[in-house]
């Protein structure tokens, strides 16, 4: 790999770091604001927040495995 390539895995990792430090810097204020409604829509929604980290890593990793054998 070289150029544009070596750095694409790097900066995307790094955007999507980014955007997860984010979602969990709010995290907390969003889960008492929806626990005012339901306890149990906030934690659904602080399980999806989680999960989705994870999620978001599996389907990148599926995508690469795809492109990779092609």
């Amino acid at each position: 790999m070289s150029g544009g390539k070596a750095r694409s895995p790097a900066i995307a990792a790094a955007i999507i770091f980014l955007g997860f430090t984010l979602l969990f810097l709010v995290m907390p204020s969003i889960v008492l604001w929806l626990s005012q409604f339901s306890p149990w829509l906030a934690a659904g929604f602080g399980a999806l927040a989680v999960l989705s980290f994870f999620l978001i890593f599996w389907l990148r990793a599926r995508h690469q495995r795809g492109r990779d054998q092609n």
